[in-house]
């Protein structure tokens, strides 16, 4: 009569006969006012009234019953109690829930009312994960209701490994997980959670990217080569799985069509080498693990430069391999290497290298350096006088016999000379100048006396002009 919306009245009807024990008249009652989800796989649990109807069945709260003889009521009170046993006991017994009137009476209100999620995680509550799963693929229920429903669950209760068993059972190939098992390992990927997106990841049989893992572990939040010498079993593990990979592939080529479809791929060029480059990182981390230790070890960078990064900081550990030595030839060999398998900018490193030795006052390891690059083979004719061009600038910190000896050093005319104007030694330009065939002399002769000119050295400028 007043127009109010009669939902509430049905659900405490309902409840009430929950409470009476008589589940086909709640049944009945909650039809009224109970509805189905609009999107059966949104991440909640359905409507309260649902939840509450579950939450209801579920506990161990004995029905409401109404009898004047206390004796007999107490009689019937224990008869109630041993019907509805507290669910998660009557699992115990395997398989005998599913004989229970009030496990079956949620099952029918959570498929009639209830989300994807509030019947998946319902099968969790009470150790019936199969079920769990068999629903999420007869539903074809999107990953964010397994990471939420099942996979968030087996990892916090520590059944990570009933779970993989479990999945494995229901499809040995493991390819109806695929997407599911991959939205997991994005999952802790995101949580940083690596241990255990590393142990899901050899489940997986997904090498490529349990390597990737494994570098990870070799490389976070390691401050000195001395911490990474102690790592090193990783970079063992990154070999192994990738070895297992190139097997899988080789065996796998013959078929038509390779049947790991989530795994990742990778050519078996690409796979040999990322293996080169782990044997290299290892020899690497060896030698500066002993320079450290043997206390040689000069650079102090707040980064640790490894060859899992990118070209800047591959160059960064050759330069690393140079400095540290005993001397510049005892890691140049190591370097050398690096520059040669990753293609890098071979005088780039060199001229960071001399800069770093001027800065350290070690003039006579540039002068080894130089020497060691025009002995490596594949230095070409510039090389030399590019890397000592490259340190002039900081030619004001050189004494003066240090600088002469490697201006002197540099095997091209033009380039002393260019070094000799660099460094405001304008005699010597001069000196170098007047030696070239004629034609070029004066040219460079010239340019010496306006040099000299603009510095205000008349001394040069005058015998510049004599000799023009």
């Amino acid at each position: 009569k007043s127009g109010l919306d009669p939902g509430g009245a049905w659900h405490a009807w309902g409840m009430a006969c929950l409470k009476a024990g008589n589940l086909t008249s709640a049944r009945e009652k909650f039809n009224r006012c109970l509805k189905p989800p609009m999107d059966l796989n949104q991440l909640n649990h359905g409507s309260r009234l649902v939840q509450d109807v579950i939450q209801y069945l579920e506990s161990t709260v004995k029905p409401v019953l109404i009898a004047d003889d206390d004796y007999f009521a107490t009689l019937r009170e224990l008869e109630a109690t041993l019907r509805t046993r507290s669910l998660s006991l009557e699992m115990m017994c395997e398989g005998k829930i599913q004989h229970n009137s009030y496990y079956q009476e949620c099952l029918f209100y959570l498929h009639s009312y209830g989300t994807n999620l509030a019947i998946i995680s319902f099968y969790m509550r009470h150790d019936c994960m199969r079920e769990a799963l068999l629903h999420l693929l007869n539903k074809e229920s999107p990953s964010e209701v397994f990471i939420e429903g099942i996979f968030i669950p087996s990892y916090e209760s520590g059944k990570l490994h009933m779970l993989e068993n479990l999945l494995e059972t229901i499809d040995p190939g493991l390819e109806s997980w695929g997407v599911y098992l991959i939205a997991a390992c994005k999952y802790l990927q995101r949580k940083n959670f690596y241990h255990i997106l590393y142990e899901l990841q050899q489940f997986m049989k997904d090498h490529v990217r349990a390597a990737m893992t494994c570098i990870r572990f070799f490389t976070h939040g390691a401050k000195s080569y001395t911490e990474l010498g102690g790592k090193q079993t990783w970079l063992l593990k990154i070999k192994d799985h990738l070895k297992v990979y190139l097997q899988e592939v080789s065996r796998s080529s013959g078929r038509k069509k390779m049947a790991f479809t989530f795994r990742k791929k990778m050519s078996a060029t690409d796979v040999s080498r990322h293996i080169n480059t782990v044997d290299l990182q290892m020899e690497v981390t060896k030698f500066l693990h002993q320079c450290e230790s043997s206390g040689t070890s000069q650079m102090t960078d707040s980064s640790l430069p490894t060859l899992f990064g990118n070209n800047n900081m591959k160059m960064d550990v050759a330069c690393k391999v140079i400095l540290e030595g005993k001397n510049i030839e005892e890691g140049f060999g190591i370097a050398f290497r690096v520059l040669q398998d990753f293609q890098l900018e071979a005088t780039e490193v060199y001229s960071k290298v001399a800069k770093q030795l001027v800065k350290q006052q070690k003039y006579s390891e540039i002068r080894q350096l130089l020497k060691c690059v025009n002995e490596s083979g594949v230095a070409a004719k510039n090389d030399g006088d590019n890397i000592i061009l490259n340190c002039l600038n900081e030619f004001k910190n050189i004494p003066a016999e240090d600088l002469d000896n490697l201006i002197q050093d540099m095997d091209s005319d033009e380039n002393k000379i260019q070094a000799y104007m660099v460094c405001n030694k304008l005699r010597s330009a001069y000196l170098v100048s007047v030696r070239q065939e004629k034609a070029r002399a004066v040219q460079l002769v010239q340019h010496v006396r306006q040099l000299a000119e603009s510095s205000g050295d008349d001394v040069v400028k005058a015998i510049c002009a004599q000799w023009l």
